[in-house]
Formats: structure tokens, C-alpha cells, sequence
């Protein structure tokens, strides 16, 4: 049965309180929980009639489609609800109210009825007697693809690695049917909604898995609604403070007098009245994690801040016409213009942003599309049925056209297939997911690369090529002759210079260009398949670069370390083998008192790992003698740290301030560009005593925006 499924009726505590719409959802949603709960332990309704426990899901699945054979939804509830009686929710409740509830989520989004049968029958395989035999003799090939794609792998068959290889599993089903994530972002989204009565823990460990795989696949598949509604979610649980004082900011906006959106939509409808445009205004509340990251960009917040206008229309033509009055009649500020209809969103969105200046000083922010747009940027890929139904349209070329199989997800699905252990695939697959801004590249043939922003020919080479791309030489961009390390920008076109020798070899040095998971991997795989081929032996390179990555001086050359710096000494080692130089390897950062072991590489060098370090197993499998290390007297340790937060003012000097408090020396910080007012702190710390870690990492994470604090990790080189 679901580990994540708690109390349906109580969240607990940890659930958010949400903006009014929001809020008026979640408690139908609760009404309906009871009303169902009562329905399903009276059993399934007579044969052919339509059970009332699935009624709200009819009435909702109706309002999109009204012509829906609802046959199929029967028989689904009635197998689902004889295989989970018995299962209890720890709640009490009758298990047959999850998939329900998850199945009335697709239902409001519009999802059509193949994907609302499966979700009634998506925990039957993983969690009754009921097998995908069964479900495809029922309910054919479709249905049992969806369900199977989000059976959990079973722990006791593939112990630590069974939710990665869940995930990856899940991904590639999804590369098939983009059904199956729609599935599982709806099954997430009830559980968070329900997680209050799991331990702090647990409900930590399922709110940052959430945060970092699930809400970033709910925004490339384009489902806004359950992605807004999960970050609030998740804030919730793991930053409670401030969630609190976010929800207080919010209710006493909606209690004061403040009228200033109300006023201003009432301005909006009386210009579009006067120009005869048929168009729907409405008020749209900001979400709390928009709240939130509103005040850390502004400070203190007025009325206008707290949410935006959204104008409905019935053409594209309509949004240009409602823009084109309202920068004629009001006062438009121009720098916050963007077309996203002209140019949509790699996740299919579209619309028209722009804003207007009051006489009071505040700004509104406008959003212009259409009612289908609307659909779309709420629901996404749910939004469209059944884009692999006989009829439809073939998509047109290029990856934002095709929502069955968009770039990423081909790009992801490419690269995870070269990932050598679950490790590095589930430490990829966050790096890969929390790239959340895409440019598109064009070829000289007139083709296109969709590439995560920040790109660079590196990345583009492998995009197109493969692992051809090992004997790329050069590319032209917009024309002109440029280095392999040029970062590419939205719109360039690219010519890549190919080599004709077959025994071409990628330089180890595009590691430090290569942006995305399919270039590094590539590089990765051939480096360590020819030790030889490019210098060192890759295993020593891959620390030397894990090192420098993480900050880690201790394993480079003194005048590397900066003016007047002396070189530190690594922790106290003792060996076996006297005489020996010992190098703390950067990919795993080992300290007092971790379980360490050691391995023989180039000049004399014994590296030493972390016992658990993904790099010991591959050291292994190539045969690298091993040495018997441990820790000696000394106490003293160097650690590299990664700090992740939300961004405000003075961030840094409060987290150094804390870290000095802790007695502890700052050797070196870097601090990366702040993506989705996110911020990662890289220190390298020198501890007087290796003991005094723990509560370093607790003042730090005590530091208000500060959302996580863990040891830097690295990965190890693919065998």
C-alpha cells in the first residue's frame, strides 16, 4: 500500500492553509472525501448503474466531456473497490477514497476517459491481488500501460534504489505516454494533501522529493494547477516559519481595505466595454511560494502585489486587441511585455503578460490568452485528451509542437539510458529537472535543438550527434568561427564543425563546458573506457575535478589557494603504507569519524573515499588495490558544504556570521546565480574538530531562507 497515504478527512498541521480559491476546492474536496467514504463501505452499486461514490467525478468529468462513455469508469470503480476492501487509510478510511480523490484531480483538469479509468485502478497491481493481465483482459492495452507505468517497484527486489529506478522506470513510460506522469502528479498531489499524520521525517523526505522531481516535471508537462498547488504544499512542510508569515501577509491583505485589483478590473472591463471586446476579468490570487518570493523581491507588499488581472477572450486575435487598448487607455509599463503566444513556453503555454501603472504607484500585472490558452496553462498536457487517439492531428514539427514526446523528456530519456548506477541517475535527474528555463537553437538546415538555458556548443554537439560528437572540432554561431565553450543564447543558430578522423576524442576539458546530463555523461563513458586516451587515468581526473568543483584546496597546488594562503594538510590519515602522500578525495569529502578506505593511484598518491562513496565500488571493478586506512589522533578536518535557500538581502553575511559563530574558518564560498530566487552557498570550512559538524550544519540551517544544508557530493566517473 502507498507509504504516502495518510488521513484524507485531517491533514494534520502541516497542510497549508490556501489563498480562497483554493481553499474552497480543498474543502469540497473534503466534503466529497466523507460523502464517498460512506458510499464505498456500502460496496459497489447494483450491476450497470453507476456507483454513487463516483458520482462527483461523472458530474466533473461531464463538464468536459459531455459525451464520455462513463461504462469503462464503472467497472474500474467496481474491480478497484472490491480488490481495496478491507486496505484502510491510517485515517480510518476506506482506502478506495484515494484513488477517488486522485481521479476527481484529473476529472476537474479535464482529463479524458481512458486516463480517469486508470487512475481508479492505479494502486490495484501495486497494492491487491489484482494483476496487468487482468487489466489489459478487462480494460484493454491503454489502461494497462498507464497503471503499470506507475507501479512502484517492489524494496524488497531492488532495496535502496527502488524509488530512483521507480522514477526511471516512470519516466520512461511517460516517454511513451505522457499519461502516466499525469497520473502520478495527481497521486502526489492527494498524498501531500493528506500527509499531516506522518512523522516530521518522513513528511520532510516526501515534501523534498516532491520539490525536486515532481514539481519540476508538473511545470515541463504544463499542469500549473497542481504545480502551484504542490509548492504551497511543500512550503509548508518545510518552511514553516515562513509560510506562516506568509499566510498572515495574505489574510491580512484579504482583510483590509485595500480594494486595489478590484478597482482596477473594474477600469479594465469599462475600456474593453467601450471597444466592444467581449472579454472576462477576473482577479487571480498569487499562490503562497508567489507571495513569498514577491516579498523577497519587494520587500514590503501593497494590495497590487498580492495577485494579477486575467482577461479571457475568444480569438488570438482578441488578446492583441485587449492589449492594444489597455496600453492606449492606461499606462502601460513596458519592460514587463512578454509574448508567449507568439513564442510559447517549451510547456505549451501561452499567453500575453503585461502591466499597467496606477496613480497611486502601484503596478498591476495583466495576463491576456484565450479560453482554450486557460485550459492549457492550467491543466497542460491533461489539458489535450488523448493525443495518441486515430484522428488526431499529426503534431507539426519542432519540440514546443509536440506534447506527446517534448525535447526534454526525449533529452532525459536519452541520457538516463547511458546512467550507470541509480545513484548518479536520481543525482542527475535533480540536476537535469532544476534547469527550469529552455532556449531553442536553430541548425543551418532549418532544424531545431531545444537546450536548457546556459547551454553551450559542447552541449549542442552531443544534442545532435550523440556520441558522435567526440570528434566535433569547432562551430560557427550566427556565422562567426567560436569555441566550443561559447554559451549559446535563445535563437542562435549553430553550425557544428565536424572532424573526419575516426579516432577523434572528446578533450577532458569539455567537462567544464558540458551543461547538460547527455554531454557529460557521454564524455564521462568515453574517458573511462580510454584512461589513456587524453592524459591521466580517468579516475584521478574525476576527483581532480570533483575537487575543484566542490572548493576543496586541499588537493590543489598552494598558489591556487590565493594570495597568502598557505597549502592545509589533509586530515590525519594513518596508512599502512608509510611515506605515502594522502589526498582526501573531493567526490565524497571525507571526515572525522566516516568510514573511510583508500586506493593506490598515480605517483604515490593513496586517495581516500568515504566507505559509501559511489566511487569505491568502480575503483573496485577495475582493479585498484585497495589500502587499510583510519583516522589517526588528530581531529581536525576540512569539509565542503552546500547551503540551498531562497534569496533576500543579506543572505550571505548571516549564513557567514552563523558559520564564525560555530568557531569554524571559512577557506572558500562561492555562491551560483540565483535560479527561481533559489540560491546554492558552496563553502570549504576548516573544523578545529571533526565533531563539531553536526551543530554547523544546524546553525546554518537555522538561518532564516536557508532550506537545507548537506556535505557537497560529487559524481563518480561512469565505468
Amino acid at each position: 500500500m502507498s507509504a504516502e497515504a495518510t488521513n484524507p478527512a485531517n491533514p494534520g498541521p502541516a497542510a497549508p492553509a490556501a489563498a480562497p480559491a483554493a481553499a474552497r476546492r480543498k474543502s469540497r474536496a473534503r466534503i466529497d472525501l466523507r460523502r464517498l467514504g460512506r458510499a464505498a463501505l456500502l460496496g459497489p452499486a447494483a450491476r450497470g448503474k453507476l456507483p454513487d461514490a463516483i458520482g462527483h467525478v461523472v458530474e466533473a468529468h461531464r463538464a468536459h466531456h459531455p459525451d464520455a462513455d462513463l461504462e469503462p469508469l464503472r467497472r474500474a470503480y467496481v474491480l478497484a473497490e472490491s480488490s481495496h476492501r478491507g486496505q484502510m487509510r491510517k485515517s480510518g478510511e476506506p482506502y478506495i477514497t484515494h484513488p477517488l480523490a486522485v481521479t476527481l484531480i484529473l476529472a476537474e483538469l479535464g482529463a479524458e476517459t481512458t486516463t480517469l479509468t486508470a487512475s481508479l485502478l492505479h494502486d490495484t497491481v501495486e497494492d491487491t491481488d489484482v494483476t496487468l493481465e487482468q487489466v489489459r483482459e478487462q480494460f484493454g492495452e491503454e489502461v494497462r500501460y498507464l497503471v503499470d507505468g506507475v507501479t512502484k517497484l517492489e524494496k524488497v527486489d531492488y532495496g535502496a534504489a527502488a524509488e530512483p529506478e521507480t522514477f526511471r522506470k516512470m519516466l520512461v513510460a511517460t516517454g511513451s505516454d505522457v499519461r502516466v506522469m499525469s497520473i502520478k502528479l495527481a497521486d502526489r498531489l492527494h498524498n501531500m494533501r493528506t500527509l499531516g499524520v506522518m512523522r516530521p521525517e518522513k513528511q520532510a523526505r516526501i515534501a523534498k522529493v516532491t520539490r525536486d522531481v515532481l514539481i519540476p516535471l508538473a511545470e515541463r508537462l504544463g499542469v500549473q494547477a497542481l504545480k502551484t498547488e504542490l509548492e504551497d504544499l511543500v512550503f509548508a512542510i518545510l518552511h514553516p516559519e515562513e509560510y506562516e508569515h506568509t499566510r498572515e501577509l495574505i489574510a491580512g491583505n484579504a482583510a483590509g481595505p485595500d480594494d486595489t485589483l478590484a478597482q482596477t478590473a473594474d477600469s479594465v472591463r469599462a475600456v474593453l466595454r467601450e471597444a466592444d471586446i467581449a472579454a472576462e476579468v477576473l482577479i487571480r490570487p498569487r499562490h503562497f511560494v508567489s507571495v513569498h518570493r514577491v516579498t523577497r523581491k519587494r520587500g514590503r507588499l501593497r494590495g497590487a502585489d498580492f495577485g494579477r488581472l486575467l482577461v479571457l477572450v475568444a480569438e488570438d486575435a482578441d488578446c492583441y486587441g485587449v492589449l492594444g487598448e489597455l496600453h492606449t487607455c492606461m499606462t502601460p509599463v513596458v519592460s514587463e511585455f512578454k509574448d508567449f503566444i507568439a513564442v510559447p513556453k517549451f510547456n505549451l503555454y501561452q499567453s500575453l503578460h503585461t502591466a499597467v501603472a496606477r496613480e497611486d504607484g502601484q503596478v498591476v500585472e495583466v495576463l491576456i490568452r484565450t479560453h482554450q490558452m486557460h485550459r492549457v496553462a492550467e491543466a497542460g498536457v491533461v489539458a489535450l485528451g488523448n493525443p495518441y487517439a486515430p484522428g488526431t492531428d499529426d503534431p507539426a514539427d519542432g519540440e514546443r509542437a509536440d506534447p506527446t514526446r517534448p525535447g526534454w523528456l526525449s533529452r532525459l530519456l536519452d541520457w538516463q539510458e547511458a546512467a550507470p548506477d541509480p545513484d548518479t541517475f536520481w543525482s542527475t535527474l535533480r540536476e537535469d529537472l532544476a534547469q527550469d528555463r529552455e532556449i531553442t537553437v536553430f541548425r543551418p538546415d532549418g532544424g531545431a535543438l531545444g537546450l536548457p538555458e546556459g547551454a553551450s556548443c559542447v552541449d549542442a554537439a552531443y544534442a545532435q550527434y550523440g556520441e558522435d560528437a567526440h570528434a566535433c572540432i569547432g562551430a560557427r554561431v550566427n556565422g562567426r568561427l567560436a569555441t566550443l565553450s561559447t554559451v549559446l543564447r535563445d535563437g542562435d543558430t549553430v553550425q557544428l564543425l565536424m572532424g573526419q578522423d575516426p579516432a577523434s576524442e572528446p578533450s577532458r576539458e569539455w567537462l567544464e563546458h558540458a551543461h547538460t546530463a547527455a554531454a557529460r555523461i557521454a564524455i564521462q563513458r568515453w574517458l573511462a573506457a580510454h584512461p589513456g586516451g587524453t592524459g591521466d587515468a580517468h579516475a584521478e581526473e574525476a576527483e581532480r575535478a570533483a575537487g575543484s568543483a566542490a572548493g576543496e584546496p586541499a588537493v590543489r597546488p598552494a598558489a591556487s589557494e590565493g594570495a597568502g594562503a598557505t597549502r592545509p594538510r589533509a586530515a590525519d590519515v594513518r596508512l599502512d603504507r608509510p611515506g605515502a602522500t594522502v589526498r582526501l578525495a573531493g567526490c565524497c569529502t571525507p571526515v572525522p569519524p566516516d568510514r573511510i578506505t583508500g586506493f593506490a593511484v598515480r605517483g604515490g598518491v593513496v586517495t581516500v573515499h568515504r566507505a559509501e562513496c559511489a566511487a569505491v565500488a568502480q575503483m573496485k571493478s577495475r582493479g585498484r588495490t585497495e589500502i587499510d586506512v583510519r583516522w589517526g589522533d588528530t581531529t581536525e578536518c576540512r569539509v565542503t558544504l552546500v547551503a540551498e535557500s531562497f534569496g533576500r538581502p543579506h543572505l550571505l553575511a548571516d549564513l557567514t556570521e552563523a558559520i564564525a559563530l560555530a568557531g569554524v574558518d571559512i577557506v572558500s564560498a562561492t555562491v551560483e546565480p540565483p535560479s527561481q530566487q533559489r540560491v546554492r552557498h558552496t563553502y570549504t570550512l576548516q573544523l578545529p574538530d571533526a565533531a563539531r559538524l553536526p551543530a554547523l550544519m544546524r546553525a546554518m540551517r537555522d538561518v532564516p531562507g536557508v532550506f537545507d544544508v548537506a556535505r557537497a557530493q560529487h559524481r563518480a566517473p561512469a565505468p
